[in-house]
């Protein structure tokens, strides 16, 4: 992912999580944190059809949604997956998991002993497809309800 492809990734991040919205500068901000652990799916033309953001953070801990960070915690203990979504018109294409295991090999490359997320949208059996465990942390569940019922806080060892 580059700066110039920001653009892109928030119009697929409109399509994909209208109930969970997030402004250019929050996309921004992780580009700049991380930039090895943000992707994008890349039409032919140049256009965005897809993308994942990743950064390292805090483990049993979600950041909250649409805020700018910082830095990354000087306590990080793992790599958090921020967001993954596709275009719909690029669903079910066999594309997450060529981007989902570039992440782990990055993630596995930088020293980092997993990668955790917070599944939403009922998306739990596709990350558990994808090598990732629903975690029950303390004091974790108050911090999910902002994501929805549905919410999981899942990890994947490396």
């Amino acid at each position: 992912m580059t700066p110039d492809d920001l653009d892109g990734v928030v119009a697929v991040a409109q399509l994909s999580f209208p109930d969970h919205p997030e402004e250019r500068a929050c996309f921004a901000n992780r580009l700049e944190l991380y930039p090895q652990g943000c992707f994008v799916l890349a039409a032919p033309d140049g256009g965005i059809m897809g993308y994942l953001v990743a950064y390292p953070w805090k483990a049993n801990a979600a950041p909250a949604l649409n805020v700018l960070i910082d830095a990354i915690p000087t306590d990080a203990e793992v790599v958090y997956l921020h967001d993954l979504a596709l275009h719909p018109d690029m669903r079910g294409g066999g594309h997450t998991r060529p981007i989902i295991e570039r992440l782990a090999d990055q993630a596995r490359a930088d020293g980092w002993p997993s990668v955790a997320l917070v599944a939403v949208n009922d998306a739990s059996s596709f990350w558990s497809r994808n090598g990732f465990e629903v975690q029950n942390p303390p004091g974790m569940a108050a911090k999910l309800a902002s994501y929805g019922d549905d919410a999981r806080y899942m990890v994947r060892p490396l």
